[in-house]
Formats: C-alpha cells, structure tokens, sequence
C-alpha cells in the first residue's frame, strides 16, 4: 500500500485500510509515497501540478494504519510492515535488511554477493540483448568498504522490531543511542536499540544520529 498520494484525504486512505483488512492478509506492506527523481510525477510536482508530499500528513497516515493493524492483529516487525506471525514475515526482504547475500534476476535487479553489490542494465530490451548474446547483463558494480557496511548494518538493522545490537554501534553511536532513548525515540533494553513508535517516524534522524 501507497499513502500519501497526491489529493488524498485521510477518509481515502482509513477506506484503503479498511478493505485491506477486509481480505484477511496475514501481511501488509505500507509505504509512504516518494517522489523519485526523473519521473512524470516529480515533473508534475516540479512544475507546481501537484503538491509535494506533506510529511506531517504522512504522519498521520502512517499511525492510522499502525493502529487498525494492529488492532487486526497485525503486528509490525519493521517499520512499513506488518505480519500475522513470524512465519508470515517476508524473508525475502529481511534478506535485505539483515545484509544477507541475494541475487537479482532481471532488467534493472540488484544483487549482493559476499560484500559486492551490482546492478543490471535497467531497459528490457537491453537486457534481453545481452543475455541472448551470452553476454553479462551488468551495468556496474561496487565493492563495499567497511565504513559503508557499518553505515548500512546500522540504517537497515534499526529498522527492525528485533532492533540492532549495541555492539554495532561506534562509542559515539552508543552514545547518541542513551541521548535518543532520553527523547523517547528509541529503547535500549538487552543490549539492542530499538525504535519506539515516535522513533519510527522519525527514523532518518534517529540513523543520522547512530551513525554520525
């Protein structure tokens, strides 16, 4: 699910939620909406058409759906996402989060293999082109240094319900992590650090802090 469109109001999106859950899921995925550079959508809003997404009503949207989620038993075990129970969890994407090896297939699929990470050339055509050739259908790769693994454990991990161990954290990052918990953004308990629903909503500040 996508909240936060353009001219929807929050009567939209409690109906959306609504018939959701009228399907009985044992998992709901829910993200806001992001204006991806190079898009008609980030014309529409460059040239005034649309409003840019209003984080605040994003917000708002977000903990309507935490709240009728969890109130269908949906519990959430990261942050844009909900699962009956662990065995509804997606594993797939816990891959991503918990910096497991994946391979991607396909036009534009990314892969991580052993500190690697590459990407495929992202038009079907050029795809096909190249594999029917025998051919690679990479278009570029990095190798991850250590600074940008410990960045990534820290931005992915934190996401979790499960949370991040403490030990992945700098001194400064254990630090920040007591200042963040003061603020009630995140709990340390067990020797992980996890985020507490305001903590949710303001992630990206709760990383920058870790990780700075």
């Amino acid at each position: 699910m996508i909240y936060g469109t353009p001219g929807e109001s929050a009567d939209d999106w409690r109906v959306s939620v609504e018939a959701a859950l009228a399907a009985a899921p044992d998992h709901v995925s829910a993200y806001a909406l992001s204006v991806e550079p190079g898009t008609a959508l980030a014309a529409r809003v460059r040239r005034g058409v649309v409003a840019s997404p209003d984080p605040d009503e994003a917000a708002d949207r977000y903990l309507a759906a935490d709240g009728a989620f969890s109130a269908a038993g949906l519990g959430w075990y990261e942050i844009s996402n909900w699962a009956r129970d662990d065995a509804a969890r997606c594993r797939h994407n816990l891959g991503y989060w918990r910096g497991w090896d994946w391979w991607g297939v396909g036009p534009g699929a990314h892969s991580h293999v052993g500190g690697a990470r590459w990407w495929n050339v992202l038009h079907p055509s050029a795809w096909a082109r190249r594999v029917l050739a025998g051919e690679s259908p990479e278009a570029g790769r990095e190798v991850l240094g250590e600074g940008t693994r410990r960045f990534e454990r820290v931005m992915l991990g934190v996401r979790l319900a499960e949370g991040l161990s403490v030990g992945a954290l700098s001194g400064a990052g254990v630090v920040a992590a007591d200042a963040l918990a003061s603020e009630g953004l995140v709990r340390v308990d067990g020797g992980r650090v996890m985020l507490t629903l305001e903590g949710r909503l303001k992630a990206d500040r709760v990383v920058r802090a870790l990780t700075d």
